[in-house]
């Protein structure tokens, strides 16, 4: 597997061969959600992906720089969902054979969202570390190209690209907040920010339930914790060497509740008009957690994803009034 590091140069290399299959996504400020929290907030849509998430990104990217006979061969990845709708996506477009291994009771609207998309589903393991360990076994003995949903410079370049589109519409952005679960989002905004907006900041952010990454970042070596986050996108148990070692530019990194992520789930989609999934509302909840810190700031939060399933849409409905009670 390859692991060295990917510069700014492969992120603009990579923006040259997503652009024929992804249009730029939009980025918008909302009066109503700047005025609540004193922050000119940019919401960077990557919600309005095909897949419904910014990994699609990093999928195309891989795919489109793999050799021939690799993409013969079959390509298998492991992941709770939107890794893997990325993965399915780009084997579609370059016609490569697609498995995926999911773990233990995935969201049904992901698995049938891959499905779609041509590739297999295998479900394996309690959680992703062990689907992951079934998938080096699996690829293994099939021949297929495994590919990690970290530990892959194409996927950090790709996903980078995104803020490439953000710093390049505004350089003025004073901090962007980056979800994370495995951490190629954060590591591509690291190597963009630094390159062309050394000035703004960059905060990730994770759920307090699953902080494996948060950890690791803070122990200065990778960690494995538990995961007890609804969150899918969010509910990573270990750390990754590849983005963990670009993320040492991060300014910070924060920990958000589960109620934190229900709150900016619910302010995206009554204020911004924004369907999100709750890792996709994770920008977004750390900065309400430290509007007052931001005030004044231009602010940018990546909407990460919109792939909620069906009981989590339910629950934003129907107790999502609730949430902005104590938090005018």
């Amino acid at each position: 597997m390859h692991t060295t590091s990917p510069s700014i140069t492969d992120v603009l290399d990579a923006a040259r061969l997503i652009g024929p299959h992804l249009p730029e996504t939009p980025m918008w400020s909302y009066p109503v959600l700047d005025e609540r929290l004193g922050v000119e907030t940019l919401v960077k849509h990557e919600n309005a992906q095909p897949t419904g998430a910014f990994k699609v990104r990093g999928g195309i990217n891989l795919l489109a720089r793999m050799p021939k006979e690799q993409r013969v061969a079959g390509v298998l990845t492991y992941s709770t969902g939107n890794h893997a709708q990325s993965i399915a996506y780009a084997a579609r477009i370059f016609g490569a054979p697609c498995t995926i291994v999911m773990p233990e009771n995935p969201n049904p609207a992901k698995v049938a969202a891959v499905e779609a998309l041509g590739a297999t589903v295998e479900i394996k393991g309690a959680t992703m570390v062990e689907a992951g360990e079934y998938a080096v076994t699996l690829a293994a003995g099939r021949g297929n190209r495994l590919i990690s949903p970290a530990e892959e410079p194409g996927l950090i370049a790709g996903v980078g690209t995104l803020y490439l589109e953000m710093l390049t519409r505004r350089p003025d952005l004073d901090v962007i907040f980056v979800p994370v679960g495995s951490g190629t989002g954060a590591a591509g905004a690291c190597l963009v920010a630094r390159a062309i907006a050394p000035r703004c900041r960059v905060i990730a952010v994770q759920s307090s339930l699953a902080p494996a990454a948060h950890d690791s970042w803070r122990a200065g070596e990778p960690v494995r914790r538990p995961v007890g986050t609804v969150a899918d996108g969010l509910a990573t148990g270990s750390a990754f060497a590849l983005p963990q070692a670009i993320m040492r530019e991060l300014d910070d990194f924060a920990l958000v509740s589960d109620d934190d992520l229900r709150l900016a789930q619910w302010l995206l989609l009554s204020e911004a008009h924004t369907l999100s999934e709750l890792a996709g509302a994770a920008a977004l909840a750390a900065l309400i957690s430290r509007k007052d810190e931001f005030a004044g700031c231009k602010v940018g939060v990546v909407c990460s994803g919109a792939n909620a399933g069906p009981a989590e849409l339910q629950h934003v409905l129907s107790a999502g009034p609730s949430l902005t009670a104590g938090h005018g």
